[in-house]
């Protein structure tokens, strides 16, 4: 486990500020920061950092946090991972608990593995630039193409030479077991740099081409794809990775490590097919651009780019064939809620091409003036394929309203209804009525999924893994992640909201000594011992967990509520305190902390008012239903408690009206 004492040094030691903005272009607003949020798709700002309490705050979409959940949310990792990488931001060396035996096995293999691509990443950046024949072939090749010395460098190309195996013999020599340097496909351990054939000889897989390296969105090298340059039957233009452990190429985008920051800047994402595109538009001043590297775009690759946008621009060749076949790719950015855009470059040129021959200014003054969203584009685009046959129109507009039926956002999808309807010549009830169809039936399906998949998770039993955080709190496993922002469930019920406000107290001031009637306690023993004698049950499970965690913890040495909460690895609690940090209670907040007193007397009060309005509206129905059933006896017996909760409720609010505090 990560000793209790390194963690506390990583929380102290990370700044709120400084690790958002890696990621996000803030400005001062008075006391805090402010910026667009990364996690929602927005044109003014509602994304608050507060470097005073080290939290951050997006009004819009409700994602909220610590700087270790801001990493776990925009990075899609581990609680474990995201304070390994603060460790290493602040220089904190860290030390882990003693893992299972099958635990320290499957990490060793995926640090193994990233030495092993780190490695050969140098040493193929050593051929290109130290070895003549790295420089006369792979560097004039990249020269030729118009790269700069420095953009080589920084996208970190190589180059593998053509004859022999020298990879496999420096890889062997530094001592690299071959298990990591092949590839299993059955197990994915190995990153196959290196390949083997059937009578057990090791050779270079990417020899005799140039290489271009891909990266984790945190900068590691994951894989490569060698492009050869000589014309060979029988062999592929490209070479890429294998699958692996660390590496699957449904998961990874080429250029987001380098393009990240420019995007969140931006707020916009330009799509293009391959390496040298994004390499040649960011030469030319376009940083914010990343490839699907030539395969079929997936749902992993699209969330990669949510994390820094929701705006995107798709860029085709302008006689690309598979234009058709990427519609599917575009259809899953709406599905996602992505505003899409659909350029088309000139015949005969690709982004790497007009890159080279226009600078930024004019490259985006061609984009802005030539996009058109996606659903036009789409419509346009099959519609010269259909013409005047009636089943091609047919199955044109089917296409279309699946499309306009995946938008998540209802206004939206109702422009595109309109807008289509006038381009197709059709309806717009009809259309209308479609797309509800499709939208029921895509409903339908969810469901039958969930209820599919919850049946099976009762089925599963997942271990829980006992690792230390600070005021021993348990550490999620290392092998899940957040896939995305988590908002509090905001209180729906009167007595959702009396709770919530009662728990505000817990997280802000629970540890806060206040006397009644001789005695010392805590503010959180007040409320919590209090709700918990009148029998008053949490409205949300996330509730219960911030009253057994008070209970566990509370009497721990420097025990302080906001700062447990705030920091707690569960991200639904961590969330939640935030929440409650950041919105303090507004109907009668204290002014000072000498009136808390009085607010937890208050609160109470108006909680047990609500309990008990609820228990005479249930009183009422059941006297309503026993009069319509002519059931006498039941009537005398709820009759006779009636009045009973009517003088609660009216001692309650006399309290209340007074203001007379009596804990």
């Amino acid at each position: 486990m990560i000793p209790r004492e390194t963690i506390e040094r990583i929380y102290a030691a990370a700044k709120i500020e400084e690790v958002v903005s890696d990621y996000v272009t803030l400005r001062k607003r008075g006391a805090n920061l402010i910026g667009l949020c990364p996690f929602h798709n927005e044109k003014t700002g509602s994304f608050t950092v507060s470097p005073s309490k080290g939290i951050y705050k997006c009004f819009g979409c409700g994602a909220s946090g610590h700087a270790v959940g801001f990493i776990m949310e925009i990075e899609q990792c581990s609680y474990v991972d995201a304070l390994k990488q603060l460790g290493k931001k602040y220089h904190i060396e860290i030390e882990e608990r003693e893992m299972t035996a099958e635990e320290q096995q499957r990490q060793d293999n995926r640090e193994s593995m990233f030495i092993v691509n780190e490695f050969a990443n140098q040493w193929f950046q050593d051929q290109l630039w130290e070895t003549p024949e790295g420089q006369a072939i792979g560097l004039s090749y990249f020269r030729e193409r118009g790269l700069r010395d420095d953009i080589i460098r920084k996208y970190q190309l190589g180059y593998s030479p053509e004859k022999g195996s020298p990879l496999a013999a420096a890889l062997k020599k530094k001592g690299f077991k071959e298990e990591f340097i092949t590839n299993d496909v059955d197990t994915k351990i190995g990153v196959g740099v290196v390949g083997k054939s059937e009578d057990g000889r090791l050779y270079d897989r990417f020899r005799d081409r140039v290489i271009f390296p891909i990266f984790t969105v945190s900068g590691k090298p994951v894989a490569f794809a060698g492009r050869i340059l000589k014309k060979k039957d029988n062999v592929g233009k490209y070479v890429n990775s294998p699958d692996s452990l660390i590496y699957s190429k449904t998961n990874e985008l080429y250029g987001l490590f380098q393009a990240k920051q420019a995007i969140a800047r931006a707020d916009m994402c330009y799509l293009v097919e391959g390496q040298m595109d994004v390499i040649s538009m960011h030469q030319s001043g376009i940083e914010n651009v990343v490839a699907s590297g030539g395969t079929a775009l997936t749902k992993p690759q699209i969330r990669l780019i949510q994390r820094f946008t929701s705006n995107i621009t798709v860029l085709y060749d302008g006689d690309a064939a598979g234009i058709h076949a990427a519609l599917r790719g575009i259809d899953m950015f709406l599905e996602e809620g992505f505003n899409v855009k659909v350029v088309l470059l000139p015949d005969g040129e690709d982004p790497d091409s007009y890159a080279q021959t226009h600078d930024s200014t004019e490259f985006i003054r061609y984009i802005e003036e030539n996009q058109t969203d996606f659903i036009r584009f789409k419509s346009a685009l099959l519609s010269k394929d259909a013409g005047d046959d009636p089943q091609k129109r047919a199955a044109l507009i089917k296409d279309i309203t699946s499309s306009i039926a995946i938008i998540p956002d209802l206004i939206t999808r109702q422009v595109y209804i309109k807008d289509s309807a006038e381009r197709l010549h059709m309806s717009e009830k009809v259309l209308t009525m479609e797309v509800m169809n499709l939208r029921r039936k895509k409903a339908e399906e969810r469901a039958k999924a969930k209820e599919h998949a919850e049946q099976e998770q009762a089925t599963t039993i997942t271990p829980a893994e006992n690792q230390s955080t600070p005021n021993n709190q348990s550490i999620p496993s290392t092998s899940k992640t957040q896939t995305a922002p988590i908002a509090p469930k905001k209180p729906k019920t009167a007595l959702e909201q009396n709770y919530y406000n009662l728990l505000q107290l817990v997280v802000r001031y629970g540890e806060r000594l206040m006397e009644v009637e001789g005695t010392i306690y805590t503010i959180g023993e007040i409320i919590i011992y209090t709700l918990e004698g009148d029998e008053i049950q949490p409205p949300q499970p996330v509730y219960q967990t911030v009253i057994d965690e008070f209970k566990r913890h509370c009497k721990d040495a420097d025990f302080k509520a906001e700062t447990f909460y705030k920091f707690h690895p569960d991200p639904a609690v961590s969330a939640l305190a935030v929440d409650m940090i950041a919105e303090q209670y507004q109907a009668d907040a204290p002014k000072d902390e000498a009136r808390l007193g009085e607010l937890v007397t208050q609160l109470l009060y108006e909680i047990k008012l609500t309990v008990i309005n609820m228990q005479i509206a249930d009183l009422e129905a059941d006297l309503k239903e026993a009069q319509a059933k002519n059931d006498v006896d039941r009537q005398m017996l709820l009759l006779q408690h009636h009045p009973q909760l009517l003088a609660q409720r009216n001692e309650i609010c006399k309290l209340l009206g007074n203001r007379i505090i009596n804990l």
